[in-house]
């Protein structure tokens, strides 16, 4: 199998399942929820275009197209994690905070007509810029590693 795609799933899973260790740190619980979740420390996404482009520029030389590949749209990746994709989330919450709102003043008025959403809008969708970061230097090391074993 290609050594890149492998070295950047295993980012991704590890990182995910760091997952655990940081919300146990933060909450006090253990609880698996988090491996199935976006958002968090540390950054999955950046760990995975990290680990991949750390790991093209180790073999291929920081001049070739690959790696240039790798870096932009790790970068690009990077970027959608810790703005528009956190900005949505941001937003959802708002969303869900009106809706609750909305519930409590509709008792209130019997012609407005409220419909309750079935469901809340998922809030956790991105990263703060510390979770892309710690998720990038965990790639960055990652990616190091695997292209060291393989020269072994």
């Amino acid at each position: 199998m290609n050594r890149g795609i492998v070295t950047a799933l295993s980012a991704i899973g590890i990182a995910q399942g760091l997952k655990i260790l940081t919300h146990k740190n933060v909450t006090g619980k253990w609880e698996w929820k988090p491996i199935f979740q976006t958002g968090g420390m540390p950054s999955s996404h950046s760990a995975g275009v990290a680990s991949l482009a750390t790991y093209v520029a180790a073999n291929r030389g920081t001049r070739h197209i690959e790696t240039a590949l790798a870096v932009v749209f790790g970068s690009i990746v990077m970027y959608d994690a810790q703005g528009i994709r956190r900005h949505t989330g941001e937003i959802a919450q708002l969303v869900n905070d009106l809706e609750e709102h909305f519930e409590a003043i509709s008792g209130d008025f019997p012609s407005l007509e409220y419909v309750k959403q079935e469901h809340e809008l998922k809030e956790v969708l991105g990263h703060q810029p510390a979770e892309v970061l710690a998720g990038g230097l965990f790639g960055i090391l990652l990616g190091l590693i695997s292209a060291k074993v393989e020269d072994k």
